[in-house]
C-alpha cells in the first residue's frame, strides 16, 4: 500500500534512540523528510546520518523540550531548513525515577508531567498555526500501555501518559474541522535497547547462555516482565508501521483514537 508520504515533512521528538528512532526510520523509509530530534547532538546526528546513508532524507534539531525558548528555537530552525512541518510525533518523554507509592514525591510527578505532557503541548501549539493554514496535518502522541494498565511502580509516569491520551482526544475535536488528525499510540512491551539489556540480564540469571539467540532470551525472560498473549515482545518496526499509517492520507478519517500495540495484553474491550 502506498501511504503517500513522499516529501511530507515530519518532526519526531526524542528520536535519537528507542521508539522515536524506530519511528523516524520508518517514516524515512516511506519517503518522508524526517527531522530527528534529541538532546544529545552526537547521537541525534548519528541517527540522521544513517537514515541519509540508507537513501532517506533527514535533518537534525537539538534541544530540551522542557524549556519554551529551546522549543521555539528548534521549531524555527527546522522550518527554516525545509518549510512547514506537516507531521509531528510527540515521542519525547520517559519514565524518570523508579518510585512507588511508598517513595513517590510530588516533584517527580511535576517533572514527569513536564517531560511528557507539557513537552508535547509546547511543540504542538507551535505547529498548529501552519497546519491550520495548510488545512492538513497529522499529530501522534506516544503514550504507553501503562496509561491503561498502571503498575504499582512509577505512578507518575502512568498518570502522565494517561493525560496524553486525554489531551489527544480533546485536541482531535478542536482541529478536526481544519483537516488535522490527532491520535495517540500506546505501546506495550517493545524490543528496545533497554528492554534487550534487561531481558538478557534476567535470562542469564536463569541459566541461559550470554550468547544465546534472542528467541531463547525472550522465551525465558518475557514471563518475568509481562504476560503477553502473543508470547513475544513487539518490534520497533511494528510501532513505526502503525504510526506511518496513522499519519498518512490513508488514515484521514481516524482521529481521537488511542491505538494499543500490546500483543493482546489489554484485558478490556
Amino acid at each position: 500500500m502506498d501511504l503517500k508520504l513522499d516529501g511530507k515533512v515530519a518532526l519526531v521528538t526524542g528520536s535519537s534512540k528507542g521508539i522515536g528512532e524506530g519511528i523516524a526510520r520508518g517514516l524515512a523509509r516511506e519517503g518522508a523528510i524526517v527531522i530527528v530530534h534529541g538532546r544529545d547532538k552526537t547521537k541525534t546526528e548519528e541517527v540522521a546520518h544513517d537514515i541519509v546513508a540508507q537513501g532517506g532524507h533527514a535533518h537534525v534539531v537539538v534541544g530540551d523540550l522542557t524549556h519554551d525558548d529551546e522549543v521555539q528555537r528548534l521549531v524555527d530552525e527546522a522550518q527554516s531548513l525545509i518549510g512547514p512541518i506537516e507531521i509531528v510525533i510527540n515521542n519525547a518523554g520517559g519514565s524518570g525515577e523508579t518510585e512507588d507509592w511508598s517513595t513517590t514525591r510530588p516533584e517527580t510527578w511535576a517533572l514527569g508531567y513536564d517531560r511528557n505532557v507539557l513537552a508535547a503541548v509546547r511543540v504542538t501549539s507551535r505547529l498548529l498555526p501552519s497546519m491550520r493554514r495548510a488545512k492538513w496535518g497529522r499529530i501522534v502522541n506516544i503514550s504507553s500501555l501503562a496509561a491503561l494498565m498502571p503498575p504499582s511502580k512509577r505512578p507518575d509516569y502512568a498518570a502522565a501518559k494517561a493525560a496524553m491520551i486525554a489531551m489527544t482526544a480533546s485536541l482531535a475535536k478542536a482541529v478536526a474541522v481544519d483537516g488535522i488528525t490527532a491520535n495517540s499510540v500506546s505501546p506495550g512491551t517493545i524490543h528496545s535497547a533497554s528492554l534487550d539489556e534487561a531481558f538478557r540480564t534476567a535470562a542469564i540469571a536463569r541459566g541461559v547462555a550470554a550468547d544465546a539467540p534472542w528467541s531463547d532470551i525472550e522465551q525465558t525472560a518475557l514471563p518475568m516482565f509481562a504476560q503477553v498473549p502473543m508470547g513475544r515482545v513487539g518490534t520497533l518496526e511494528e510501532i513505526a508501521d502503525a504510526v506511518c499509517f496513522l499519519v498518512s492520507p490513508r488514515a484521514s478519517y481516524i482521529t481521537g483514537a488511542n491505538l494499543r500495540l500490546d500483543g493482546g495484553m489489554w484485558p478490556g474491550l
